[in-house]
């Protein structure tokens, strides 16, 4: 376990039972979502890449522009 997990299980540890519990599904949720991303990407390999081709193309030609971390 790396360190920081060790740390934030320590801390969890000192809150109340339904705490502790809130905590963990939210854990569980996301390790669940990231498994289903991977899952979808490996049925669909390129996928990513064709979307982000698209984009480009999109950009090139003046149908959108690029957002930056400026825009946000």
């Amino acid at each position: 376990m790396s360190q920081l997990l060790d740390q934030a299980v320590a801390e969890a540890r000192k809150l109340t039972d339904a705490e502790q519990d809130a905590i963990a599904a939210v854990i569980l949720e996301e390790i669940d979502d990231d498994l289903k991303w991977e899952e979808s990407f490996a049925r669909s390999p390129g996928k990513l890449e064709d979307l982000a081709a698209r984009a480009e193309e999109q950009v090139r030609a003046g149908h959108c522009r690029a957002a930056g971390f400026d825009d946000l």
